[in-house]
């Protein structure tokens, strides 16, 4: 299978300090892969020595079989980037951005381009400098999918986006990856990269700690398991792996680490009138990594995207 990112060794220093430890990556072509971790992980770092805008201090990275530091021009040729905060020119429309940005890269498609006009709900007629936080995201995602680039680095490319631009961007990602495209996605969104990606990685203090698919790293956390009785409950405290029971009335719910069966057991024998198990999320997972870490938790916490943190903030951002 053809490679479209592989990293060996990449790593960067600052003087004293190792933004990157020695990566080994490898992203298939036409794979959508999540890249996570908290401020200061080294994400940025990654894609910044992908892109070959900085120099790494050791080991190297390809992009579809051209190394970056040698080949910059050709890597270019490949992908398209969005990131976070775009420098853009005020004193152009948003039509005018499009064109420019779209010649940069060389080719891009002009019907695709409107149809993402439209569907993104965004008026390029107006001054860049006029546009909320929210639009000029939309002209960095508009300028990068437009192009169809073999491969997208995407680095916190729904900042100030709201729900539903959210969800369009979803289901452009999923077009993408349908059209053969390999997407590096950078995000602090959980729920997103839950829900686009097919695979995770995810980095700590410069270092990648875990790689697989969701179901590949259920093994981080527990499942919970909730339950309902009529009568008495079980009781399920001293059994193998459980942990972390609440009990309200006639309701139970606990965490379950490692099998499940010996579990089951107590339960069926106490005839629950409901029996619910959820294996964990995303953002469980990765909690279970960075929960001893009250700054990462914090940086979690606005991750997830429900109700407080950075989608509070995006939606007091409205599109105009």
């Amino acid at each position: 299978m053809e490679i479209a990112i592989r990293t060996r060794k990449l790593g960067k220093r600052y003087g004293s300090f190792e933004a990157l430890q020695p990566l080994d990556l490898e992203v298939k072509k036409g794979e959508v892969l999540g890249y996570l971790g908290p401020n200061g992980a080294g994400k940025t770092t990654t894609i910044r020595a992908l892109l070959g805008l900085i120099k790494p201090t050791s080991g190297s990275a390809e992009i579809f079989g051209l190394d970056v530091s040698k080949q910059k021009v050709a890597v270019h040729r490949q992908l398209a980037y969005v990131p976070g905060e775009a420098a853009l020119w005020p004193s152009l429309t948003g039509e005018e951005t499009l064109h420019l940005l779209g010649n940069l890269h060389g080719t891009y498609d002009k019907q695709y381009r409107d149809q993402l006009i439209s569907r993104f709900a965004f008026d390029p007629r107006k001054k860049v400098r006029t546009y909320s936080k929210g639009n000029r995201q939309k002209i960095t995602l508009i300028a990068a999918l437009m192009t169809r680039a073999p491969l997208l680095i995407l680095d916190e490319p729904t900042a100030g986006l709201d729900p539903l631009m959210e969800q369009v961007f979803r289901e452009c990602i999923a077009e993408a990856k349908g059209n053969g495209q390999t997407v590096f996605l950078s995000s602090h969104i959980l729920g997103e990269v839950e829900a686009v990606c097919d695979r995770v990685a995810i980095l700590r203090a410069g270092s990648l700690i875990e790689l697989g698919t969701i179901s590949e790293m259920r093994h981080l956390s527990a499942v919970t398991v909730e339950a309902t009785f009529n009568d008495d409950l079980p009781k399920v405290a001293k059994l193998p792996g459980v942990s972390n029971v609440h009990i309200a009335g006639k309701e139970i719910r606990f965490q379950v680490q490692g099998p499940i069966e010996p579990v089951l057991g107590p339960i069926a024998s106490a005839k629950p009138s409901s029996l619910f198990i959820r294996e964990p999320s995303l953002e469980e997972l990765f909690l279970s990594l960075y929960g001893n870490e009250p700054q990462d938790q914090q940086t979690v916490g606005l991750a997830h995207g429900q109700g407080q943190g950075r989608d509070s903030a995006a939606r007091t951002d409205h599109e105009s």
